[in-house]
């Protein structure tokens, strides 16, 4: 195995984002997640730990209320979220998970986890431990705790 040191690191950090998402969704598409759309992981994401407004979404995903709603009416369709009033305003809707979009968070967990060993396989468990650290050192760095939710690439 030869190494470029002169390659940056913000280059492999995208080739590596890059191939571990691909190698989930043709995972996912596998165990008959066909209808899964790239931009649906982002939205399960925010929406893991509580609801959110469409308005909440939209900035997070760095695009329109009216392409976040689009976005959302298909997720809704295929089962993944559920709309409802939100707890002080009812006019103001919240979307959040439905049991499906649970399952497919599930199925992704096991995946990267899947996708982890096989790191673990070429460059051993110890320096997948290893980059995990200092990723986290680094981003703690950055951003403190809790690390900020991860936006789409503009």
């Amino acid at each position: 195995m030869s190494g470029d040191p002169s390659t940056p690191l913000a280059r492999l950090f995208a080739l590596a984002y890059r191939q571990l998402i691909d190698d989930m969704h043709e995972r996912l598409a596998e165990r008959g997640w066909s209808d899964v759309r790239r931009s649906y992981g982002f939205v399960l994401l925010a929406l893991r730990e509580r609801g959110a407004t469409v308005t909440e979404l939209a900035g997070l995903l760095g695009v329109s209320k009216q392409a976040t709603s689009k976005l959302l009416d298909a997720m809704v369709a295929g089962g993944y979220l559920r709309r409802a009033g939100g707890a002080a305003d009812a006019r103001v809707k919240v979307v959040a998970l439905a049991p499906r979009g649970h399952r497919l968070l599930a199925a992704v967990e096991e995946i990267y986890a899947e996708l982890e060993q096989r790191w673990a396989a070429v460059i051993g468990a110890d320096a997948v431990g290893a980059i995990r650290t200092g990723l986290l050192a680094v981003l703690h760095d950055r951003h403190g705790d809790p690390l900020p939710q991860l936006r789409p690439p503009e």
